[in-house]
């Protein structure tokens, strides 16, 4: 098997079944010859079923350790936070979890400073991300989070209402957090070549409709722990890899993901913008709807701010005018 690279690729949490996917989808795509599978439970188990699946010369490495873990990794996906269950939301998991992402970027400053690229997934995705980065010391475009998961949803969504593939809705984006208060931009979408704006308010397609799918796609990751009784596992665990490939060089990652933004308008946070992702980093650029969309951009970004400022009340972070102490890169 050829391979994007020999670069070690370390996969956090890959004892649960985000990780365990994401494992699977990395070697099936054939992103590196060296693939260390990380857990505070044994991933031992992870690492014979992928043996066992026949894949040739890559050496797969399970571990409870962390040193072990990160040393030498160039690469890191992780999800390594505790999930959702039924009832809550993404931000009820705000403390637990970004304790977690502090230990993370304080293993990755000690282990791997000389790491490439490190994709969060674990919720709340744009607060663990961004508490990943400032106790990593990485540069800002080093460390991204999932957020096309929210893009796919608005996707699916669309396809399954005009009965067409999902290849033929294109221009699809949700800015912002990674959340229900996320930012639904339909203004670019089109369906088979039509605008969405065209449809949007006829017969085919009335408002009403158009203003429910929007609140449905936020509230993706709930409908799926009610339909399958636990929170994603397979969605966010492809996308993600699809993420680190990118970072490797491979091909380019088709949705926005969520990147530290430092502007005059959003400040010091972690959000969805359109990004383009590639082996120097994520580069962003701020979205530009109609003045409702960019209205609920400026409420999902106040919205993580406040989150932002809670961690600050938790002592999981300083206050920001104290992050350059700690990332001279921020």
């Amino acid at each position: 098997m050829a391979f994007l690279t020999n670069d070690k690729l370390t996969i956090v949490g890959a004892a649960g079944m985000i990780g365990s996917n994401m494992a699977q989808s990395a070697l099936m795509m054939g992103l590196t010859s060296e693939i260390c599978l990380y857990d505070v439970f044994s991933p031992e188990g992870v690492a014979e079923e992928m043996r066992q699946s026949g894949f040739d010369n890559v050496n797969i490495v399970a571990t409870t350790n962390a040193e072990e873990a990160f040393k030498n990794a160039k690469y890191i996906i992780s999800s390594g936070g505790a999930p959702r269950k039924a009832g809550m939301t993404r931000e009820d998991l705000l403390a637990g979890n970004c304790k977690i992402a502090e230990e993370l970027g304080q293993n990755i400053k000690k282990y791997c400073p000389d790491v490439k690229h490190v994709v969060i997934i674990f919720n709340p995705a744009d607060l663990t991300g961004l508490v990943t980065l400032l106790y990593s010391g990485l540069k800002p475009g080093q460390v991204t989070t999932l957020a096309g998961l929210d893009t796919t949803r608005l996707q699916s969504a669309l396809a399954k209402k005009f009965g067409v593939m999902q290849s033929e809705i294109e221009g699809c984006a949700t800015y912002g957090g990674h959340g229900e208060q996320m930012a639904v931009f339909g203004s670019h979408v089109t369906i088979k070549g039509r605008k969405l704006t065209d449809i949007i308010g006829t017969a085919e397609f009335p408002a009403e409709e158009w203003e429910q799918m929007k609140v449905d796609v936020t509230k993706g990751g709930a409908k799926i722990i009610e339909l399958r009784g636990r929170s994603s596992f397979q969605s966010p665990s492809y996308l993600s890899v699809e993420m680190i490939r990118a970072a490797m060089g491979g091909e380019a990652f088709r949705f926005p993901v969520g990147t530290y933004v430092k502007t005059d308008k959003y400040d010091h946070i972690m959000m969805a913008m359109k990004t383009t992702m590639t082996a120097e980093g994520a580069k962003y650029e701020i979205p530009q709807g109609t003045p409702e969309e960019n209205a609920k951009l400026d409420q999902s970004y106040e919205h993580l701010c406040k989150m932002r400022d809670e961690l600050v009340t938790l002592n999981i972070v300083p206050p920001i005018s104290e992050w350059n102490k700690i990332n001279p890169n921020l």
